[in-house]
């Protein structure tokens, strides 16, 4: 994967994040500033009440003085009575409204809610939204919705009483909505700060890991060549060498068989023989010099003769030529060489299918066998190790070419090595 591709994925997985904090984020603050706004009200009510309405009181409000009630008017009215706040009570603690800027409701009496008495009992200040279906809020069912707060003074003669002021809600969630605001845009823009500076990061990051990647196929690379010259430098050695020398000696022993016609010389010449053509065979394993001479079908039936002379019967399907690119074809050749060589070693299959197809985009290679099988997850036939470990290089080099293996095998059902690879 490119390096553009990598950190486009990663901006886009860090903008879905700085997108999830910042909702997130907004919704804490959101609920914060509700909360700081509503104890704005509470500490405005606390100063409405003790530093206003409080030292307006006189006795003659406890027996409806109308003096006593146009004082306390004048000292709320222009201070207190104006947005948010809609109305104002005054409370005696057995439940009668000794003031409202609501004349109809001076002199009722309704039963404290237990908020109510909690609040006079503590002496603290609470706030709650209003519950408009009770009786002494009838004359605010117009509002749609009000914050009420409420906090115990005193009275004239030191009597506790409960000041009560509701205010309109929707004037808490604009302060709110203020305060949210203010603090969104320097929230906003250090989280897209931050997503920015990550951008040069994770670009150097996918860089390193592009680099890295890039060094580890060369080492590959380098690997395979130098094994395909060390096989190249066996190969000819032995051709060279032993194979010149034990065909010399098997011609050495015939005419020797044939003057003294011995049987024992015979059998020699015959076991000298049989030992070339195996040797042989190991060479064509080791380093097939068909494939560049003879093409990919000639290098396979090499493959395959060695296996059809112990006795198991081999299917070969290989198109007589495949155009393809040397790399191709020769990790096609490997990957039936690997295929062909755990079928000989470990699986004991009585028939072997090999089979290569080149369509239009991609190449094919099957291996098949009917022998024992093995889980793949695990290790690979009784030579476990090997195996797995030729498999993974396989499937390595697979994939470094744009394709991949596969191998479907269980224990008792054969094994299927299967070759995708794209042909350019």
């Amino acid at each position: 994967m490119s390096p553009s591709r990598s950190v486009l994925q990663f901006a886009l997985a860090a903008l879905a994040a700085v997108v999830l904090v910042g909702v997130l984020a907004a919704a804490v603050l959101r609920h914060q500033t509700r909360t700081e706004a509503i104890r704005e009200a509470k500490d405005v009510t606390r100063l409405a009440g003790r530093g206003i309405a409080e030292p307006a009181l006189s006795p003659g409000l406890y027996t409806g003085d109308p003096a006593a009630q146009r004082r306390v008017r004048r000292a709320l009215q222009g201070a207190v009575l104006r947005e948010p706040v809609v109305r104002v009570k005054i409370w005696t603690a057995d439940g009668r409204i000794l003031w409202s800027d609501e004349p109809r409701l001076i002199g009722k009496r309704f039963a404290l809610g237990r908020e109510e008495l909690e609040a006079l009992g503590a002496g603290r200040t609470n706030a709650e939204i209003s519950d408009l279906s009770r009786p002494e809020n009838w004359f605010e069912r117009n509002y749609e919705k009000l914050l009420e707060v409420y906090l115990p003074i005193r009275g004239p003669g030191g009597r506790p009483l409960l000041f009560e002021s509701y205010s309109r809600f929707s004037s808490v969630t604009q302060s709110g909505r203020r305060q949210a605001e203010a603090m969104a845009v320097p929230l906003v823009g250090g989280l897209v700060l931050l997503w920015l500076v990550t951008l040069p990061l994770a670009w150097r990051l996918a860089r390193r890991l592009q680099q890295r990647q890039l060094e580890r196929e060369a080492l590959l690379h380098r690997a395979i060549d130098a094994q395909d010259s060390e096989r190249r430098r066996i190969a000819g050695a032995l051709h060279d060498d032993v194979v010149q020398d034990l065909a010399g000696l098997g011609f050495s022993l015939s005419a020797a068989a044939a003057r003294n016609d011995s049987q024992d010389l015979h059998e020699a010449a015959d076991q000298t023989r049989q030992t070339m053509r195996k040797l042989r065979s190991a060479l064509v394993d080791i380093y097939p010099p068909s494939l560049q001479r003879a093409g990919l079908k000639a290098a396979i039936d090499d493959l395959t003769a060695a296996l059809a002379a112990q006795g198991t019967h081999v299917e070969v399907d290989v198109p007589a030529a495949t155009s393809l690119p040397h790399e191709r074809e020769a990790l096609i050749f490997r990957t039936v060489q690997e295929g062909l060589r755990n079928a000989a070693k470990h699986a004991e299959a009585e028939h072997v299918e090999v089979r290569v197809a080149v369509g239009r985009d991609t190449a094919t290679a099957t291996v098949s066998d009917d022998g024992r099988g093995f889980d793949p997850e695990h290790a690979g036939n009784d030579g476990g190790e090997e195996t797995h470990m030729g498999l993974g290089l396989l499937s390595d080099l697979a994939e470094e070419a744009g394709g991949r293996l596969r191998v479907r095998s269980s224990p008792g059902t054969g094994t299927q090595l299967r070759l995708e690879v794209p042909v350019a």
